[in-house]
């Protein structure tokens, strides 16, 4: 059976990234957790700067607490800016649906809430039609045991969350969500990801 690397290699598409030319581009997922996601991309080579935040809900200026109720609609939900000449959209997708299970329906794990969505909100026409394809050719290839359920919606406001947010697990791994939740999934992330690491080159 094909590895989920080889099949997204195998159905790249081509289709013109403008932002090949481009120093510097952006992309925000969600996946659950943003202390996990943003730990597993800032991983990756070519990925300069990695925020945590809020967005794709109705509320301005949201809070952590405020999202936690599930009522804002918003996603916890990653800011990446990489450079496109070192890591491409398609890789970061590839990251993307590596890093979480993008069949489970709000929630990631344990944790359970519309704010735990599985989204792609794209910044670009590029950017949609690379996450549609994608996520069609997954399915028809029964990647996973379920259809995907990721949300693919248009990049609008991105609310920084609060500073403690930030780098999290760097600043906190001997926590208990840390070393049981993050750490794991990190660590698989690292092994399916080894050839695209900082720590790597």
């Amino acid at each position: 059976m094909l590895t989920l690397a080889c099949l997204l290699l195998l159905f790249t598409p081509q289709i013109a990234q403008s932002a090949e030319s481009a120093k510097t581009d952006s992309a925000t997922f969600a996946a659950g957790c943003f202390w996990c996601v943003e730990a597993q991309f800032l991983q990756l080579e070519g990925v300069s700067k990695v925020v945590s935040g809020y967005t794709g809900g109705h509320v301005a200026n949201p809070t952590y607490k405020a999202v936690c109720t599930g009522k804002t609609g918003h996603a916890e939900a990653i800011s990446i800016v990489y450079d496109p000449a070192v890591i491409t959209y398609d890789e970061l997708l590839e990251a993307f649906f590596v890093a979480h299970d993008p069949t489970q329906l709000n929630r990631q794990g344990n944790d359970v809430g519309t704010q735990y969505r599985s989204a792609i909100f794209y910044h670009s026409a590029a950017q949609k039609e690379k996450a549609e394809y994608y996520i069609r050719k997954l399915d028809e290839e029964n990647i996973y045991p379920k259809k995907i359920v990721t949300e693919v919606a248009p990049m609008e406001k991105f609310y920084v969350a609060e500073e403690y947010h930030q780098n999290y697990y760097n600043l906190n791994k001997n926590q208990g969500y840390c070393q049981f939740v993050i750490t794991p999934k990190l660590e698989k992330f690292k092994k399916v990801f080894k050839d695209k690491l900082k720590e790597s080159k």
